[in-house]
């Protein structure tokens, strides 16, 4: 196990530096730039841009440089110094910007995940042990519509019932007097009531196909032979369940640790957008369209990290929890 994990350490180095290559050739890939943005935008508010003010400003961020020199100057950095760059479009500091909002984006994250995994596992064995029965059908439907139901329509619905029904407003993840204060247990405690919403919105998608993977794989070792077998011999039920088939069906659950925090982060964009949320997606997505790299490129480098960091945890949880799975053919 410890060989294992060492060598998945040793194969992450060279993997990030070329997932950072990628993503810094990536956001590189539209016609124009940040420069091209800003001319725009003057243009549109009939100012011209004189020559000389283009000559600077090129200077000034570096695009006068060719493609790799940029991404020689911006990987050194942060490896040397932790320096993500400057966004150009906010004229700030690219760490300054995404600081709280990503921790704010994990705290969703992780409380998204363990919404999804509460909710889902319990009813996915429900399902597969209670086949065809009524609270069957009632979670097959809760899993279709789950789905079926875009994050951002839902978040509506939910914002308009509960304006309508309770005149409260669910939008953002802070009351207005804790908007702009400091970290202290009144504001954690105000993020706490405020987070539900958007925890239940965006895991709701995520905790209805997990009940039907949960339902199917279960449903596949239920009928195996060593669960008949043991059945036979007079194993008690709730025993023979979690002891064997349980643990063999959370395995592709697991599995999904990889690109389940990242597909939060990216998958809460429009979401984000509606309930007026300071997390990292809508600022990835206003990067984007501006053109912004070193903003959009920090972004997408840690989700990056984010996958990698999380595919290592499941490998690692599926080597400790299932004593089948041998890597590289090997009995250890």
């Amino acid at each position: 196990m410890l060989n294992f994990i060492l060598r998945r350490f040793l194969i992450l180095i060279p993997l990030l530096f070329l997932i950072s290559i990628v993503t810094f050739v990536i956001i590189q890939l539209p016609p124009g730039d940040i420069l091209t943005q800003i001319i725009s935008v003057q243009m549109k508010s009939n100012t011209v841009v004189a020559k000389e003010t283009i000559d600077r400003l090129t200077v000034q961020y570096g695009l006068d440089k060719p493609l790799y020199e940029q991404y020689y100057r911006w990987i050194s950095n942060i490896l040397l110094r932790g320096d993500l760059g400057w966004s150009f479009q906010w004229n700030q500091p690219v760490s300054k910007l995404i600081g709280e909002r990503i921790m704010l984006t994990i705290v969703i994250s992780l409380l998204t995940a363990l919404f999804i995994w509460i909710v889902a596992v319990p009813i996915g064995i429900y399902s597969a042990t209670h086949q065809y029965s009524f609270l069957d059908y009632c979670a097959t439907v809760v899993g279709f519509v789950g789905l079926a139901t875009p994050g951002f329509l839902l978040a509506l619905v939910i914002l308009w019932f509960i304006y309508a029904r309770f005149g409260l407003s669910i939008a953002g993840l802070f009351s207005q007097e804790f908007v702009e204060a400091p970290w202290s247990l009144a504001r954690v405690w105000d993020l706490l009531k405020h987070v539900w919403a958007p925890v239940f919105i965006i895991g709701l998608s995520g905790t209805g196909g997990l009940i039907r993977v949960m339902r199917g794989t279960l449903l596949d070792e239920l009928r195996k032979q060593y669960v008949i077998t043991a059945r036979a011999k007079g194993l008690s039920e709730r025993k023979l369940l979690f002891k064997y088939p349980v643990r063999v069906a959370i395995n592709p659950l697991i599995s999904t640790i990889g690109w389940m925090l990242p597909s939060i982060i990216s998958g809460e964009v429009i979401v984000s957008i509606v309930l007026n949320l300071p997390t990292a997606g809508p600022l990835l997505w206003s990067a984007l369209l501006a053109q912004d790299m070193y903003l959009a490129g920090s972004f997408m480098l840690i989700l990056s990290v984010l996958s990698v960091t999380g595919t290592l945890i499941s490998d690692i949880l599926l080597t400790w929890l299932d004593p089948r799975i041998r890597y590289g053919g090997v009995e250890k």
